[in-house]
């Protein structure tokens, strides 16, 4: 964290704090939200601005029960952010708002420099890791918002149960669909009631798959044990 604020890179995560899903690796509570604040991207803008930051990074939970999944306040949040600070480069990690293309383009029209989704696992273990989530739904965001122009990335964690191969599978799956950017970083169990790691990966290994995915097309990877979706994220531009 330190590391990233020193560089003028902060993570702001949008729409509240309780998420419509249930994810096996996340922290953060679930239920059903109770209120939309919809002064937070006027908020937001301010504090990029007092922090003078060079990129800031703008996630949120998951707001299902939304019609537009949250999309608009994104778009918003995008608006205020280049409004105050202009040359700040903005990378936005959204949900895949249940597959809507409509909320998609809302985020998308309010022109972010990098439009992140993280795949999270290997698509065997969906069911474990993201039961709410879809992992063709997720490829086809991510070429979706390639189809439109924009520079895209994708993380995954690592030690869930998941084999080198098929690791390598997926990202070969993200190359079809010329995602740009991928980051690949060690699960680490956040409670006791969440997913156990089932194996640290060694960091040869990151190593190993930093190089294959080079050699795949990857234009950048940040590939190691503490490595997060928003690691080096303005070096990635």
């Amino acid at each position: 964290m330190g590391e990233c604020w020193d560089s003028g890179t902060a993570t702001f995560m949008i729409l509240g704090d309780t998420c419509t899903r249930s994810c096996g690796f996340c922290a953060v509570k679930t239920g059903r939200p109770e209120f939309l604040d919809k002064d937070e991207p006027r908020r937001v803008g301010e504090a990029v601005a007092l922090m003078k930051l060079r990129h800031a990074v703008i996630t949120s939970v998951n707001r299902d029960e939304l019609f537009d999944g949250g999309a608009q306040i994104f778009a918003e949040t995008i608006h205020e952010i280049r409004g105050r600070v202009p040359k700040c480069c903005i990378e936005v990690l959204i949900p895949d708002f249940q597959g809507s293309e409509a909320s998609l383009n809302i985020v998308l029209n309010a022109q972010p420099d990098i439009l992140n989704h993280n795949t999270e696992t290997v698509p065997r273990l969906y069911k474990t890791v993201r039961p709410q989530a879809h992992y063709n739904r997720s490829l086809e965001l991510l070429f979706r918002a390639r189809e439109n122009g924009f520079l895209t990335k994708s993380g995954l964690m690592l030690g869930l149960g998941e084999t080198m191969e098929e690791v390598i599978d997926t990202m070969s799956d993200l190359r079809e669909v010329n995602c740009g950017i991928l980051t690949l970083g060690q699960y680490l169990q956040p409670t006791k009631s969440h997913l156990p790691v089932e194996r640290y990966v060694h960091p040869d290994e990151f190593a190993t798959l930093k190089r294959k995915g080079l050699e795949m097309g990857f234009q950048y990877i940040e590939s190691g044990p503490l490595v997060r979706s928003s690691y080096h994220a303005a070096d990635q531009v």
